[in-house]
């Protein structure tokens, strides 16, 4: 059977393709239209069919659209309840509703062929548990789905069992641990619905003074929680964007975060005592704060914490894709990486670059003439393989350097245009990371957790190691992406040190580079050294 997931509603559009349970592709709508997350003018911020990213998945498995048995839409409209009765102030409730409705025929007149008949409609929360239950391995574990808001709830709690969910707990709508970050982070003058990581990353350099206020707003119950009204201003200013981040603000972060993370262990202590379960799968935009992760791995009461690397809204396409083909009884798929996105053969990769004009080479060993640019110090895009699902670079579309030199930190974040509080991430083999990091789960593949970095190796990596000495770990897999561990065999040969800079391949404000185009754009606009794409080389020397 062949299923078409989609994502069109909120923010973050996506398509995935599954055939016979396995996926084929998934791709995020913003690596084609180069909209971050979606964003077009209000009210249509957020209502864009993935047309292009649709269309790209039936061609990566040679079918048409009128091939599709099913078409899996990851919200359904007929759950909706006016936005005044759940107690929101959402002028476009109505809009966005009438929009989902129509939204089979909307994507059908983009791909011809397709039948909007063949649609179905997933519940959002649904949708989100299978982008990690279904995923996660065992054919039983619990899943835990917190994010802003779904058709009428903001949270799930449930678990799979041979393919089939039960859900077993819901919040319904206007609480809403999401909706509490988001309103923090417009309050903190960041981009709602967007730069919620970025509060995350500033929390570590506040301490949590208002936690006592905010345990009074927000606050668990039997089968879910609680979330008031806050009043920000009492607790610190509101920040204009742009404006100067102060101590209070720093402050308010860390409370926010820490009450966070003790309702979501309450919440996972209630499931586990229902269930019983080993193994947890989160998904949701709240699974992607890896702090929080953190917490849950360490002091929750399951064994494993499960986090697949698109757990925001863009996973959405997968879960419904992956809903319907269970309810249809197709195997289970274990996900084993997040290269589902667009890759591009040797051939075509040669023939860009000399329609570019641009001088390249081909190096006998591509790892080991990296590494020498690496440990003299030069910024690396990093170009291979298919592109990421999901918002973090794990080693498809990533900019590297030297982790041994602090100034590092800042040197990419002015190449990326980044705030100069937000870390940057190591890379490390796997066999090689119990040595450096503890407390956060290894491996870590996908880059969800924290870890602590080892006293004596912070002033050895120090360009990876946040304010609070800790790292956002991804650990390599010399089976699964033996390059980049050859990358990181052959800079340790040279340096001494088994770890690299990682961070998306990108520059503030536009989605990460998916295309060859774009990776020529980045690195003839930005100061990188030198770009590694496909088995060539380009080195920013021989472009003077």
């Amino acid at each position: 059977m062949r299923v078409l997931g989609v994502n069109s509603v909120f923010h973050d559009p996506a398509a995935a393709l599954v055939v016979d349970g396995v996926v084929v592709a998934a791709a995020e709508e913003e690596r084609f239209s180069r909209r971050k997350h979606g964003k077009r003018p209000v009210p249509f911020s957020a209502w864009e069919q993935p047309a292009m990213a649709a269309r790209w998945c039936l061609h990566q498995a040679g079918l048409t659209p009128a091939d599709i048995d099913l078409i899996g839409f990851s919200y359904d409209p007929a759950l909706v309840r006016p936005a005044a009765d759940m107690g929101l102030d959402d002028p476009w409730d109505y809009l966005r509703t009438v929009y989902a409705t129509h939204a089979p025929e909307f994507l059908a007149e983009e791909l011809p062929g397709l039948d909007p008949a063949r649609a179905r409609f997933v519940r959002h929360h649904v949708a989100h548990a299978a982008s990690a239950g279904l995923a996660a391995g065992p054919p039983e574990c619990a899943v835990l789905v917190c994010d802003g808001r779904g058709e009428q709830d903001s949270f799930l709690a449930g678990r799979y069992d041979g393919g089939q969910l039960e859900i077993l707990a819901t919040q319904p709508l206007p609480h809403s641990l999401g909706l509490l970050y988001e309103d923090l982070t417009a309050h903190l003058g960041f981009l709602r619905s967007s730069d919620e990581y970025k509060v995350m990353a500033l929390a570590s350099y506040g301490e949590p003074r208002f936690l006592d206020q905010l345990r009074e707003r927000v606050r668990p119950v039997p089968g879910g929680f609680r979330t008031d009204p806050v009043d920000w201003d009492q607790l610190a200013s509101a920040r204009l964007p742009g404006g100067e981040l102060t101590g209070a603000h720093a402050d308010l972060a860390a409370s926010v975060q820490r009450r966070l993370e003790e309702v979501l262990l309450a919440l996972a202590a209630e499931l586990h005592e229902r269930t019983g379960d080993r193994v947890l799968a989160l998904a949701g935009g709240t699974a992607l704060n890896c702090v929080a992760n953190t917490v849950l791995h360490e002091r929750g009461p399951f064994e494993r914490i499960w986090v697949q690397p698109a757990a925001g809204d863009a996973g959405t396409a997968l879960g419904a894709a992956l809903q319907i083909a269970a309810d249809k009884g197709e195997p289970a798929w274990s996900m084993t990486g997040a290269g589902l996105g667009r890759g591009f053969s040797d051939a075509e990769i040669e023939t860009a670059l000399r329609t570019a004009r641009v001088p390249f080479e081909r190096p006998s060993d591509l790892a080991a003439a990296v590494a020498g640019v690496l440990a003299d110090d030069g910024v690396v895009a990093w170009f291979q393989g298919r592109s990421e699902y999901g918002p973090r670079a794990l080693g498809h579309r990533s900019l590297l350097a030297h982790p041994g030199r602090r100034a590092n930190l800042d040197r990419l974040n002015d190449v990326k245009g980044r705030e100069k509080f937000r870390p940057v991430a190591p890379m490390v083999l796997a066999d090689r990371a119990p040595a450096i990091f503890s407390r956060g789960p290894l491996p870590s593949p996908y880059m969800l957790f924290v870890h602590d970095v080892a006293p004596d190796w912070r002033d050895r990596i120090p360009a990876v190691v946040h304010v609070d000495g800790t790292a956002r770990v991804q650990t390599v897999d010399p089976e699964t992406q033996p390059l980049v561990a050859a990358l990181l065999t052959a800079f340790e040969a040279r340096t001494g040190l088994p770890v690299l800079v990682n961070t998306s391949l990108n520059t503030a404000g536009r989605p990460m580079v998916d295309g060859i185009s774009e990776a020529l754009e980045c690195f003839g606009s930005t100061p990188v050294d030198a770009l590694a794409i496909g088995p060539f080389l380009l080195r920013r020397r021989e472009l003077r």
